[in-house]
């Protein structure tokens, strides 16, 4: 009986002081007072500029086109830069074909093209181009439809 008593006596010690820790460190109540402000971030939210027409990409193969890819583009930009996104069109334009190109006659249409692996890469190509055009103020390249018809 004896043996007994000393671990229940440590027992119950540890157990208080555990609770009465728990009790000490615990998060303080929620109040009625205000909350704490959340900061306001200085990021304005995008806008988009959907590039007016639709992009026709050619696909080789021994010379003779098997396949076209159609592709819809727009660009997320800073608050007000899609009048700027339509200005500078004809060079983005340019640009963006000769991804597309590039892309097309290196295999990047063919088999499965809509799998990430092959899309992750067109996406940096073309945001990479767009900046070349517009700088910084290109945050993204979208891809709202593509389609590859099979001749």
């Amino acid at each position: 009986m004896k043996k007994l008593i000393l671990p229940l006596i440590l027992g119950l010690a540890g157990g208080a002081g555990g609770a009465a820790a728990g009790f000490m460190l615990r998060p303080a109540p929620a109040s009625d007072a205000e909350p704490a402000a959340i900061p306001e971030e200085d990021v304005e939210p995008p806008e988009y500029a959907e590039l007016t027409n639709q992009f026709i990409v050619p696909v080789l193969e021994d010379g003779e086109v098997a396949s076209l890819v159609v592709l819809s583009l727009s660009l997320e930009v800073g608050a007000g830069s899609t009048t700027l996104v339509h200005q500078q069109e004809p060079k983005l334009r340019d640009v963006f074909l000769q991804v597309l190109f590039s892309h097309a006659n290196s295999g990047g249409f063919r088999g499965s093209f809509t799998d990430s692996a092959n899309l992750v890469p067109l996406r940096a190509a073309l945001l990479e181009a767009a900046r070349s055009v517009m700088g910084e103020e290109v945050r993204d390249v979208l891809i709202g439809d593509i389609v590859r018809q099979d001749g």
